[in-house]
């Protein structure tokens, strides 16, 4: 049995969408709890040339309403990048999560050989619908999510394994 373009992204992005809103919420919980001040959690590195938490965060969102977008051909949704609290990027996942939710299966299935044109690094670069998919989006949101995840536990936040891929969308 075949695996659709719809099945490999929208179920994809919608679980573990739902794991990084949770993942806020014990963030926000345990930054309260210790009065740590949040803005500690969202200007927090693994490193010095990697982006902040909250740049994780919105470029995790970003993969998955583009990536989807661009695979169905319709216009993205643009969210800008002012997000300063765990409230807001729950908000950003939640506007991300309802694009995700309009999409039709039949907008993107059948996407796997259409040309799909994205900005790198500021320059236009083209890939068919599978290898854009497989090979640049899906690597990339995972990438983004597990450093938004990686930042929160080397900061003390208690998360494991568990909690990454907890929001099965059975």
């Amino acid at each position: 049995m075949s695996i659709s373009m719809y099945q490999a992204s929208v179920p994809q992005f919608l679980q573990m969408l739902a794991s990084l809103s949770a993942i806020l919420d014990k963030a926000a919980a345990h930054a309260a709890a210790r009065k740590i001040d949040a803005s500690v959690f969202l200007s927090a590195r693994l490193y010095p040339d990697m982006f902040p938490f909250v740049r994780q965060v919105q470029v995790a969102a970003d993969f998955a309403k583009n990536t989807s977008g661009r695979l169905a051909g319709v216009e993205l949704p643009k969210f800008p990048d002012t997000e300063t609290s765990f409230d807001e990027l729950k908000a950003r996942i939640a506007k991300t999560v309802a694009f995700l939710r309009s999409l039709k299966p039949q907008a993107i299935d059948g996407s796997e050989g259409k040309e799909i044109t994205f900005p790198v690094a500021g320059q236009p670069m083209t890939l068919k619908g599978q290898p854009y998919l497989v090979d640049f989006a899906l690597p990339n949101f995972y990438f983004h999510l597990t450093a938004a995840y990686a930042i929160l536990r080397h900061n003390g936040v208690e998360l494991g394994k568990k909690d990454f891929v907890s929001a099965l969308q059975r």
